[in-house]
């Protein structure tokens, strides 16, 4: 039984992985990792509440592994602190690290770069899935997620806050990642496949920041 630690950024890309690696028999995801804005207490890029990380990594029923990061936060810092998270899963018996990704080529060679020589495999669980059947997929499957985070080079700022559903794919203007892959928007998910329960939320300021659109997410 290959032991995995899933990259877990809150948004609806790591909830899909993780039902995808529960799908397969010799997988066992036991780890959820996260990097955080030590400054914010939140979710790097994707802005969400810790309280709301760990109210997901409840519900997965997997503990959850926070890296805070400075802000800002440089390529050796970050470096830096991975490092001390490969080390650490190593030392835990853990076999491999599961990525996200989709589809950016640069991201994925990244990736591999930065983990060779950590002892560690690289997986990607929905790589390679043409990204507007993956968000059909997802929305089909049970997934509900709040977009958190709105690029306003790429997406009108009135996207932030709304439900990652059929009428959100279907108002993305042309040319847009229908799963935001080119980071055109990121996610909060309050419900999957793989949690127990929901988590009750509600969209509240929306603000703009460091260039972005940022939309709150808030327990109920």
């Amino acid at each position: 039984m290959k032991k995995v630690l899933l990259s877990w950024s809150s948004g609806k890309d790591c909830a899909w992985s993780l039902h995808l690696l529960r799908r397969q028999a010799d997988v066992e995801v036991v780890a959820l990792m996260t990097t955080l804005n030590e400054a914010a207490d939140r979710v790097a890029m994707h802005a969400v509440r810790r309280t709301l990380l760990e109210a997901q990594a409840e519900r997965t029923g997997l503990p959850l592994w926070a890296v805070n990061l400075p802000w800002p936060c440089s390529n050796a810092d970050y470096e830096q602190r991975m490092r001390a998270v490969c080390d650490r899963a190593i030392s835990e018996g853990i076999d491999a690290v599961a990525f996200g990704d989709l589809f950016l080529e640069d991201v994925r060679d990244y990736r591999i770069r930065q983990m060779q020589d950590t002892g560690l495999e690289l997986l990607f669980p929905a790589w390679g899935i043409p990204t507007g059947e993956l968000a059909d997929q997802m929305i089909a499957g049970g997934l509900k997620a709040k977009i958190t985070c709105v690029n306003p080079l790429k997406l009108p700022a009135s996207f932030a806050g709304r439900e990652f559903d059929r009428s959100f794919l279907e108002d993305l203007p042309e040319g847009i990642d229908p799963c935001g892959e080119n980071g055109e928007f990121h996610s909060f998910v309050y419900d999957a496949p793989v949690f127990t329960a929901p988590i009750d939320v509600r969209t509240g300021e929306v603000v703009e920041r460091d260039g972005f659109i940022f939309a709150d997410v808030l327990s109920n």
